[in-house]
């Protein structure tokens, strides 16, 4: 008797346009292949009829840490933190957003989940420094940002694909390996993709 063949697997499934996508990953497809967004994963932190709005989690800076601590005159005590600061997008670069884990009360806070928030306030800055910010962290310049309908516009041309955002590929595997890791949570390899994937 023949072996039993595994059916074919289904391609990754793409939210309803209309659905919120709000803590959820965009990956970046290669029908996106120029400009800031080519090869990226950005995490959404709003979504809705006003549009949307997200950090790009996986775009390294030449800056740590400690040098937005330096710039903004906070003192680090302890160690240095030589982590690095992540470009979050083409909107607002002079401002910093940090994702994190939910611990601790910030002047300017969203939670995005019930285990993430972003906060654009300073005084996590400071507790960051003093060793008391949140564990669980990546901290950027700018954000992503799409108006009314832009975004569903978007994925409706294949531009994006979603992926659930999970706490390690947030916070534990390195910026470089984001794109990767994102993609395997669906089960396929980003770098096998074509433009024309996803085309009927």
């Amino acid at each position: 008797m023949p072996a039993r063949q595994q059916p074919p697997r289904p391609p990754p499934r793409q939210q309803r346009i209309g659905d919120s996508l709000r803590g959820q990953l965009l990956i970046a497809t290669p029908a996106l292949n120029v400009g800031f967004f080519a090869r990226s994963v950005t995490y959404l932190c709003e979504h809705g009829e006003a549009g949307a709005m997200g950090i790009v989690i996986n775009q390294p800076l030449d800056l740590s840490v400690v040098d937005i601590l330096e710039h903004l005159e906070i003192i680090a005590s302890g160690s240095l933190l030589e982590e690095p600061i992540l470009a979050g997008g083409p909107v607002d670069v002079d401002h910093g957003f940090v994702l994190h884990s939910a611990e601790g009360e910030w002047d300017a806070s969203l939670e995005v989940t019930a285990g993430i928030c972003m906060t654009t306030s300073q005084d996590i800055l400071a507790a960051i420094a003093h060793g008391a910010g949140p564990k669980k962290r990546l901290i950027a310049l700018g954000y992503a940002g799409w108006g009314p309908g832009q975004l569903e516009a978007e994925l409706a041309s294949n531009s994006w694909i979603t992926a659930p955002a999970w706490e390690d590929i947030l916070f534990s595997v390195p910026a470089g390996e984001r794109l990767n890791a994102a993609s395997q949570t669906l089960g396929f390899d980003i770098n096998l993709m074509t433009s024309e994937s996803g085309h009927a």
